[in-house]
């Protein structure tokens, strides 16, 4: 049996849970930066991995050797007598879990049972964000429960991906509202994934107006500001390494300013959310990516009066 984990946090619950099989720890961020359209798995982390050293500082080199890690045990798929993945409800999970079963299907070999364990809530935990907040003994009863995926699900998985990797969002958009059983959280994933999109009004994604909102409030340090986050939009699933890029954004378009750990909204913020300026006149979209979407020149904006993507 091999068990595909989200990541660190919960490989360290895993490993004393004594649930048998082996292990790889997926660790990509597919959510963030630019998800090449391309069928080619090679070309595709070639390519991933130099914007990622560009607009991030993320070593290309180092990069392509974690992930060829990852995906050796993949590629071993047909040895296994079942593939458990360990996924949670978030965008983070959700586009790393449609990814996984994509690049499974495109192996070309006879998979075995694949089955997965993902949920958004459980009773001993209050708030909780992730798999890597529960205790070892919790995982044993999640296992027993799994679901297996049948091929409608393989197929939705599979449309989701080829969408999202597109520059035009309005075949994500409609796949946003499908339903599915055993992929509940993924069509609420892929609409926030959506409203990572401008809004046609002020210019501003819903992560960059939540943000401003709180800052809107008073001056915050920057950790309080991401525990809000974290408790309001849970559905992103983003760590301290993305909510870094959105506040130094923010500080470089003038919307926020930074002493210390305290950050402020400015007078410019303030105008941007009384819908007085927008935001795109000052914050520079160059190399942004949200999947397959250049935020620099895309026509698509997020209505959120009519919670819909339109063309500017």
């Amino acid at each position: 049996m091999l068990h595909v984990l989200n990541g660190d946090a919960t490989r360290e619950i895993f490993d004393h849970s004594g649930i048998p099989g082996e292990v790889v720890v997926w660790r990509e961020m597919l959510c963030e930066g630019k998800a090449p359209a391309t069928h080619d798995m090679s070309s595709f982390f070639r390519e991933r991995a130099d914007h990622l050293q560009q607009v991030y500082g993320i070593d290309s080199t180092a990069y392509l050797s974690g992930i060829m890690k990852e995906y050796e045990q993949l590629n071993n798929a047909a040895v296994y007598e079942e593939i458990v993945l360990w996924f949670e409800f978030d965008l983070f999970c959700q586009v790393n879990l449609i990814f996984v079963l994509y690049y499974l299907q495109g192996l070309r070999i006879k998979l075995p049972p694949v089955s997965i364990v993902q949920l958004d809530k459980h009773p001993d935990v209050p708030n909780f964000r992730g798999i890597g907040m529960l205790k070892s003994q919790h995982l044993q009863p999640l296992f027993e429960k799994r679901v297996y995926l049948q091929e409608e699900d393989w197929q939705f998985a599979r449309a989701a991906w080829e969408a999202y990797i597109q520059e035009d969002p309005l075949a994500l958009e409609e796949l946003s509202h499908h339903t599915s059983h055993r992929l509940p959280y993924l069509g609420k994933a892929l609409q926030a994934h959506l409203q990572r999109l401008p809004d046609v009004s002020t210019g501003l994604n819903a992560v960059e107006h939540f943000l401003l909102d709180r800052l809107a409030l008073g001056k915050l340090r920057e950790r309080d500001l991401y525990y809000q986050f974290w408790n309001e939009l849970k559905i992103y699933g983003f760590g301290d390494f993305q909510l870094d890029i959105y506040t130094q954004r923010l500080q470089r378009a003038g919307v926020v300013t930074r002493e210390d750990e305290m950050l402020a909204l400015t007078g410019l913020g303030a105008e941007v959310l009384n819908h007085e300026e927008n935001y795109l006149s000052f914050a520079s979209r160059q190399d942004e990516w949200i999947g397959g979407i250049p935020l620099d020149h895309t026509p698509w904006r997020w209505n959120e009066a009519e919670g819909k993507v339109v063309h500017s």
